[in-house]
């Protein structure tokens, strides 16, 4: 059940990213939720890695790097998300923010912190 509201979820933060200049999004609500799907499983193995590599920027920069790390991130994903596209790395970061707010109070609000007791 977790997983579906996931997907979900991540559906929901990249239609609410379309808000950002720059960010653009074509598509039908079957196309949003598989891009939802390939967002969770592109952020389930690439974030790891990114984060990783990363490390020492993000210690340097006292976690700073990691918006930038989000927004980098977003926009390498929209070359594989159907129908979604971020003009530059600017947009993603701004996007990123957005995603992460959105993520935030929807998983908030299921209560997405507790285990599924399904």
């Amino acid at each position: 059940m977790r997983l579906i509201v996931g997907i979900i979820v991540n559906a929901v933060a990249l239609w609410a990213t379309t808000l950002v200049p720059g960010i653009a999004f074509q598509g039908t609500v079957v196309t949003l939720l598989i891009a939802g799907t390939l967002l969770g499983l592109f952020n389930w193995i690439v974030r790891p890695i990114a984060m990783f590599l990363s490390f020492p920027l993000l210690i340097l920069t006292l976690g700073l790097f990691y918006f930038v790390l989000n927004g980098i991130l977003l926009w390498v994903a929209s070359f594989i998300l159907p129908g979604y596209r971020v003009s530059g790395i600017v947009a993603g970061i701004v996007g990123a923010l957005v995603m992460g707010i959105v993520n935030w109070a929807i998983w908030t609000l299921v209560g997405g912190k507790e285990k599924d007791k399904d």
